[in-house]
């Protein structure tokens, strides 16, 4: 065998080794474990992203929670998640959207999807029925309007009497009686010793004559040319009468109403006209006999209800179809469709309508007609408007005013009353500024101008000096219809002048500049310095005028008086755009404090007194340990760089707060000095809280941005920790002040020295997670036994120990064997999971195999000789 076909063995070989591999890792993929989640702790973006992970692998949602119940996820969970699915699905699909598909990959993609529907948003026309004038009158619930009559109001003269009614009969006067009576079903009442009188088909004012001529038989005061006795008739209960109310009504049918109902009762119960019926002509038919026609528009209009005939029993209401209608469209108070009655004209249609609205163009109405077989469009001018006849099917549109002036001129600028003012005759440029009533002192003489439209509706500007204009030594400009004069203040011609002051000051940002206006001004106009400036180096930032230099800008270093007093020496005047920053005193340091926590003599919080402050110091000055101290379980809590601190000013205002509260819980002995200082606080407390609502911690702020970029920003990754578990040797520590191991403070760190420890905790893949006793010696093998061993989906190469001190510890190999870490009293033994293989589709097991195939025929094509 030749050394070039050996190494193209080898080569086979590897490549061949490679594929094997890769196609281990194929079906190795692991989707995330799903046995230990809590759905209630779930957000709707992590569930989207956990079912997105699930289906870029091939798994439908259901799949995926039939996954999470094999991998030992409760039922009550399981049922949680199902719920939540479904809602966000159900939410996706009712809003147009869909659930994510397989392509979907991660919350990054998820986003990245255009959800907007592709319809345009096409306004729909108003429906028919809210553009029927009169129609929500009996269809509309939000009016309450129901017609019912009113029982409270004296009985109507001409009420007629039927069966059913009771009759109140009142005799006062020299003689004084009262009965009560109801109109039996043959028309009578029946008085006691009087007999019956009948009484049915009268009106209640002749039923009350009827019955005088009775009762003075017996009452004779009742009657003569002088009575001394009186009698009053009144309806006390009404009887029901039955109306049908047939034709364009939405529930027609035989309904039971008051004796006292109307046409308007009527039509409410049966639910109102329908779109096709009429408003104008609802018939009234009595005993086979039309007996009137109910307008709706009378009352619609002129809130009149005289034609709204009061309805008797068997009565039969009939809505026929509708007349004709038109509709009247724009500029008109109550747009909508109207119904024509005769011959009405198309002035009479604009009062259905309102009349006009303050914007309408009222000399011509547009109106599309039907014609025979197309429609033609013709004009109504404002003399036609009585004299124009409506037909059914006829649209009129009425037109809005334009958008334009007849004779407005304006003037801007540098005056003191611009604005708009009316064009009248001969009116110039200087009668103009002096209607404006004169220049401002800023105002530019050299050059003013005029802004003029043409007839073509193009733009000309007339340029002038304004200076020599106001003298007389140059023509006065005659204006036109929409001239604006501009007369330029001289601000507006320069960029707007400002200073910046950041730093230790108490109100930084932009201030306006001023001429002469030094360092100490601008730190005043800041509200001062703060406690931890340092005004031995103020350093100003000024642009660099030399266009020839290549510095970008000059950098000045001044000193200030920390009273802001005035000095005898030059003072140094600032720029316009300079950058003043007023740094922090290098030995200024805030307090800085950390927690002991547990078995020392003194625990709680202590101030850390140096920069290289270790732990040997601060529990020395608590007193030690304590006799029951453990001291290998001893640990160091740390914040890490993502640790939300409290900004600055917000711990500035509760300190504040904190003050003003102390002034106000002695307000009965309060002195004025203490009163102003209260009023100092409250002033400060509401400036600090608006620069923190206004300037967040930029630093804070920064730190978001740069973990959203980076992707770590992400809930399900894990979250980030604020905190983290520092182990430390505190034997060494106590033992060798000052070693390796004795490691200086931060602000924040918690040092916690718990107890004498016993026991030992299983975690993870064993058959009973539960806690035993630590037993010296035994290894971890043991201790997972007294747990009931592994479970089948445990990956005992990958156990892990960790100490009560923070530390971890986890299991190595050596040949065959595994070497497991000791255990210490304290300790947590962690078991972890096996991942799920995914099986391989039919399409990757294809493709592999046509690799092997492929791979073979390259290997029997090698020549061995």
């Amino acid at each position: 065998m030749t050394f070039s076909n050996l190494k193209c063995r080898l080569l086979a070989i590897v490549f061949l080794l490679s594929l094997a591999g890769q196609f281990q890792e194929a079906t190795a993929q692991a989707i995330p474990d799903l046995s230990t989640i809590n759905v209630d702790d779930l957000s709707d973006a992590q569930i989207v992203e956990l079912m997105g992970k699930g289906s870029s692998m091939g798994y439908t949602p259901e799949q995926m929670l039939q996954l999470a119940q094999s991998q030992g996820l409760s039922s009550a969970e399981v049922g949680k998640l199902t719920s939540r699915v479904v809602q966000i699905n159900s939410a996706r699909v009712s809003s147009g959207k869909s659930y994510p598909s397989a392509q979907i990959r991660s919350q990054h993609d998820w986003q990245k999807i255009n959800w907007a529907s592709d319809v345009q948003n096409i306004e729909p026309e108003t429906p028919l029925e809210e553009r029927i004038f009169g129609y929500s009158l009996f269809n509309n619930e939000s009016l309450k309007l129901s017609f019912e009559p009113s029982l409270n109001l004296p009985t109507p003269r001409n009420y007629i009497v039927g069966p059913g009614d009771v009759l109140f009969i009142d005799i006062y006067g020299a003689s004084e009686q009262y009965f009560e009576s109801r109109v039996n079903a043959e028309g009578k009442i029946i008085i006691a010793n009087f007999g019956p009188i009948a009484i049915n088909g009268l009106t209640i004012e002749q039923a009350a004559q009827r019955i005088t001529d009775k009762l003075a038989t017996a009452y004779t005061g009742l009657k003569g040319a002088v009575p001394n006795t009186f009698m009053n008739v009144s309806l006390g209960l009404v009887r029901t009468i039955k109306v049908n109310i047939v034709g364009e009504v939405k529930v027609p049918g035989t309904y039971t109403l008051s004796a006292l109902a109307t046409v308007f009762n009527a039509l409410y119960a049966s639910g109102g006209i329908t779109t096709n019926g009429t408003f104008r002509a609802i018939k009234v038919y009595r005993q086979d006999k039309l007996i009137g026609k109910v307008d709706a528009y009378d009352f619609l209009i002129g809130g009149k209800s005289e034609t709204n005939i009061q309805l008797q029993d068997q009565d039969v209401i009939i809505v026929e179809p509708y007349l004709a209608r038109v509709e009247v469209k724009g500029e008109v108070k109550r747009p909508g469709v109207f119904e024509l009655k005769g011959e009405e004209t198309f002035q009479e249609v604009l009062d259905f309508a309102g009349g006009f609205t303050d914007e309408s163009y009222r000399d011509r109405v547009n109106v599309v007609r039907n014609a025979n077989n197309e429609r033609i469009v013709a004009d109504i001018f404002q003399d036609q408007y009585e004299l124009f006849t409506p037909k059914g099917g006829d649209m009129y549109n009425v037109g809005k005013i334009l958008n334009r002036y007849s004779n407005r001129i304006q003037i801007k600028g540098a005056v003191f009353r611009p604005g708009a003012y009316s064009l009248t005759e001969g009116l110039t440029v200087g009668k103009l500024v002096g209607r404006a009533e004169g220049l401002t002192g800023d105002a530019i003489m050299q050059r003013a101008i005029i802004t003029r439209t043409l007839e073509d509706l193009s733009i000309e500007t007339i340029s002038f000096d304004l200076g020599q204009l106001i003298a007389g030594s140059i023509a006065d400009i005659p204006l036109q219809r929409e001239d604006v004069v501009t007369v330029f203040s001289r601000y507006d011609l320069k960029e707007e002048y400002y200073v910046t002051i950041a730093g230790e000051v108490n109100q930084a940002g932009e201030f306006p500049y001023s001429e002469n206006m030094t360092v100490e001004d601008l730190i005043a106009a800041a509200n001062g310095l703060r406690e931890a400036a340092a005004q031995s180096n103020i350093e100003i930032t000024r642009r660099v005028k030399d266009l020839n230099s290549r510095d970008i800008s000059d950098i000045v270093v001044v000193q200030v008086e920390k009273d802001l007093s005035i000095t005898s020496g030059d003072a140094t005047r600032l720029e316009p755009f300079d950058h003043v920053v007023v740094r922090r005193n290098p030995n200024y340091r805030v307090e800085r404090f950390i927690q002991l926590d547990g078995e020392v003599l003194y625990p709680g919080k202590y101030a850390v007194r140096n920069v290289n402050e270790k732990i040997s110091d601060v529990i020395q000055r608590a007193g030690g340990l304590t006799e029951f101290a453990y001291p290998k379980g001893a640990t160091l809590i740390r914040r890490t760089e993502f640790f939300e601190s409290e900004p600055e000013l917000a711990m500035q205002i509760k300190s504040l707060q904190g003050v003003k509260k102390n002034i106000e819980g002695s307000a009965g002995s309060q002195t004025e000095a203490e009163a102003l200082m209260s009023d100092k606080v409250d002033e400060e407390v509401y400036q600090k809280a608006s620069d923190l609502s206004a300037n967040q911690d930029l630093s804070s702020f920064a730190k978001k941005q740069r973990l959203t970029e980076m992707g770590l920003a992400n809930p399900l990754s894990g979250g980030l920790k604020e905190t983290e578990i520092i182990g430390i040797n505190l034997e060494e520590i106590m033992a060798s002040p000052g070693s390796k191991y004795d490691l200086i403070l931060e602000e924040g760190d918690v040092v916690s020295v718990p107890k004498q420890l016993q026991t030992v905790r299983l975690r993870g893949r064993v058959l009973y997670p539960t806690t035993v006793r630590y037993e010296a010696g035994k290894s971890v093998r043991y201790f997972i036994d007294r747990a009931g061993g592994f479970d089948s989906r445990a990956k005992r190469g990958r156990t892990y120990v960790v100490y009560a001190n923070g530390e971890v510890a986890r299991t190595k190999r050596f040949l065959i064997f595994r070497l497991y870490p000791g255990v210490e009293p304290g300790s947590e033994v962690i078991v972890p999971v096996k991942p799920i293989k995914i099986p391989l589709k039919p399409g990757e097991i294809l493709g592999l195999t046509s690799g092997l195939a492929t791979l073979a025929l390259l290997i029997s094509q090698i020549n061995f000789n």
